[in-house]
């Protein structure tokens, strides 16, 4: 007859003969659902990165912005010039020696 035991060893080399590859291919397609469907899939970060990118777009003009109020105010308080203008157009002033004059159109 053989060893005894000798069927089970060749059954089990069979078995594990089955189950390496179906273990890798079960893991493969959860690895590629992951890519697809999950947390860090494809289109989850192709969505993310339209958004960073939009959210960079709003910073820049943001910034520019910011310039540009940040050097309004270094005018507002260095010089008279920029406030007397300022008056002028915004608020109608007119100084105690001049003549307004206002043409309609």
């Amino acid at each position: 007859m053989g060893r005894p035991g000798g069927k089970t060893c060749c059954a089990v080399l069979r078995m594990s003969n089955r189950f390496v590859p179906t273990a890798l291919i079960a893991l493969l397609l959860i690895l590629h659902g992951q890519l697809w469907f999950g947390r860090g899939s494809v289109p989850n970060v192709a969505k993310l990165q339209g958004q960073l990118e939009a959210q960079q777009r709003n910073n820049a003009q943001a910034a520019l912005a910011n310039d540009r109020l940040g050097a309004e105010i270094r005018d507002l308080r260095e010089g008279l010039e920029i406030v007397e203008e300022k008056a002028r157009t915004e608020l109608g002033m007119v100084k105690s020696n001049e003549i307004y004059v206002q043409i309609a159109k």
